[in-house]
């Protein structure tokens, strides 16, 4: 067939056409996935169904399975080309790196800095990034933390927040170091959890940390049952990025923080 027509078949070629910003009519939203991340694609999923002319495009972050300080770390040097493999050469209004407790053990500008060797002038965030605009969207200050990690890295969560100006009169955990294992804690658990935390402190919100908890799809039921906001990594950051993506309409099925806008 090379360089031959079927002389039965009408060929018309150079057809005229018009372009638009394709599916990504709103807002074209990428995501670095940790490589062992088993929960963040399918709760980002789970938000972003229906939001016409909203387009997520992923990709994923080599990491280890045990999560500690040396290995959070670690993945700093690879940022940059995950960020450029998300296809390379188009505009993104914002890039989102899916690891919580890399972001606070490397630093969240240090995180921007690598995203922006290749995507220099994009919107990013972070769970904690994320976090931090939620917890000021929801005016709270005394925060209850839960989250999977082991002590070490628990204690980086903990002064990262404090750093930052906020209290945290409560803090639990699973003390599970396995990325593998923290995607398999039962949502019953982290309610359980949750619940746990409330009873033990006065707090203006709960933020559980790890993007491969399963929070999201319960937030908006836990937060009536216990009268304040709750919110998670992955909650968090969808939030965040569809804000800084100017998508600013109200979607209270995923709790308080999903009817607010930015407060900065």
């Amino acid at each position: 067939m090379a360089g031959k027509v079927d002389p039965g078949m009408q060929l018309i070629e150079g057809l005229p056409f018009e372009t638009d910003r394709g599916i990504a009519s709103r807002a074209r939203i990428g995501l670095i996935v940790l490589a062992t991340d088993y929960t963040i694609e399918h709760e980002w999923r789970r938000i972003f169904t229906g939001l016409a002319g909203v387009a997520l495009y992923q990709s994923r972050i080599r990491n280890d399975a045990q999560i500690t300080p040396e290995t959070l770390r670690a993945m700093e040097p690879r940022i940059a080309a995950c960020a450029d493999v998300i296809l390379p050469g188009a505009d993104f209004d914002v890039i989102a790196y899916g690891c919580t407790s890399a972001a606070m053990a490397i630093g969240e500008e240090k995180v921007f800095e690598r995203i922006r060797e290749v995507r220099p002038h994009v919107e990013c965030t972070t769970p904690i990034t994320a976090a931090f605009a939620a917890f000021r969207a929801l005016g709270a200050r005394r925060i209850g933390v839960l989250t999977p990690y082991r002590a070490d890295v628990n204690r980086i969560v903990a002064d990262y927040i404090k750093a930052r100006g906020f209290t945290v009169p409560v803090f639990g955990s699973f003390n599970e170091e396995n990325d593998n294992l923290v995607a398999r804690i039962a949502p019953k658990s982290i309610k359980e959890g949750i619940l746990a935390i409330r009873k033990r402190a006065e707090i203006d919100a709960v933020f559980v940390s790890c993007t491969s908890i399963r929070l999201a799809e319960a937030a908006a039921e836990i937060e009536k049952e216990i009268g304040i906001p709750v919110t998670s990594s992955n909650h968090a950051m969808a939030w965040h990025a569809l804000r800084l993506a100017n998508y600013d309409e109200p979607l209270p099925q995923w709790g308080k923080l999903f009817t607010l806008p930015l407060a900065d």
